[in-house]
C-alpha cells in the first residue's frame, strides 16, 4: 500500500492570496511551504483511489503522474475536498465515486454533468477497493452533515486519515481507529491560534497517543505555521507529494 498526499492545505491553500506573512512569501518561493487543497491518493498492485478531490486535483495529478484512478472515496461536502472532480472532464468517464448517500447526492447535484457511477457507503461498514479495505467512520466537523474519516487496510497494516475533525471523536469511531500504523490527522493551527472546526497540533497529538499511532502525520494545514522548514522541528507537518509505503 502506498499513500501520497497530493494536498496538504486547509481550505484557502498556501499561499494565501493577498497575504503577506512569512509563510505564504516562502511558499511563493516554492518549496514544502506551498501547499494544495485536500487530496489523497492510495495505490496498491491493481490500482489507485483518491480520498477527496480538492480544487487544485489537475495540477496535482499532472505533478505525480496519475493518469488515471480506479474510484473516489468523498469524506464529507465542502469544497476543499471535492471540487476538483471537475477536472475529470473529458479526461476519464463514468469514474466510481464511494461516499455516504447524503455526501454523494450533494456533491453530484453541483458535478452531475460528469455522470460518475456511485456506491452508496454506509457508516463502519467495510469495502474493497483495489484489493484493499476501506471503512468510513463519523467524526464531528460541524456544520457539515456526517463528516467521514477513512480506515484503509492491506493484511495486518492499518492507516487512519481523520478527515476534517474536532478532538472529540465519538466512541464507536474511535475504537475502530486504535493502532493505526499511520494517522494522517487533521491539525489546521498551531495552539496559539483559536479554531472551532478544525483539531490544533496540541488535540491532534493528543489523537495521536490516545490511539497509539505507530506514526503520525499533521494535514489540512494553514498559512499559520511557521514556513515548513522551521515549523517542522516542532510538529510532524505533512508536506504536498509526501509518500508512505507500507
Amino acid at each position: 500500500m502506498k499513500i501520497t498526499l497530493l494536498g496538504t492545505g486547509d481550505a484557502t491553500g498556501t499561499p494565501v492570496i493577498g497575504c503577506s506573512c512569512r509563510t505564504c512569501m516562502a511558499a511563493h518561493e516554492g518549496g514544502k511551504s506551498r501547499r494544495t487543497r485536500c487530496a489523497v491518493l492510495v495505490e496498491s498492485d491493481s490500482g489507485s483511489v483518491l480520498i477527496d478531490t480538492g480544487p487544485d486535483l489537475r495540477y496535482q495529478m499532472l505533478k505525480n503522474n496519475v493518469g488515471h484512478v480506479d474510484g473516489v472515496i468523498w469524506t464529507h461536502g465542502h469544497y476543499d475536498h471535492f471540487s476538483g472532480f471537475a477536472e475529470f472532464h473529458r479526461v476519464q468517464y463514468n469514474v466510481d465515486v464511494y461516499g455516504l448517500r447524503e455526501t454523494l447526492d450533494y456533491i453530484m447535484d453541483y458535478l452531475q454533468f460528469l455522470r460518475p457511477r456511485k456506491h452508496y457507503v454506509s457508516m463502519y461498514e467495510t469495502f474493497e477497493l483495489i484489493g484493499l479495505e476501506f471503512t468510513l467512520f463519523k467524526v464531528v466537523h460541524p456544520p457539515a452533515k456526517n463528516p467521514m474519516g477513512v480506515i484503509i487496510r492491506e493484511g495486518d497494516k492499518k492507516v487512519v486519515i481523520t478527515g476534517d475533525t474536532q478532538r472529540e471523536i465519538p466512541q464507536k469511531s474511535m475504537e475502530m481507529i486504535t493502532d493505526p500504523d499511520l494517522l494522517v490527522a487533521d491539525a489546521i493551527v498551531p495552539p496559539t491560534v483559536e479554531v472551532k472546526k478544525h483539531m490544533n497540533t496540541l488535540e491532534a497529538m493528543d489523537l495521536a497517543r490516545t490511539l497509539r499511532a505507530k506514526d503520525v502525520v499533521f494535514t489540512h494545514l494553514s498559512h499559520f505555521f511557521k514556513p515548513h522548514d522551521e515549523a517542522i522541528k516542532e510538529y510532524p507537518l505533512a508536506y504536498d507529494g509526501m509518500v508512505f509505503e507500507l
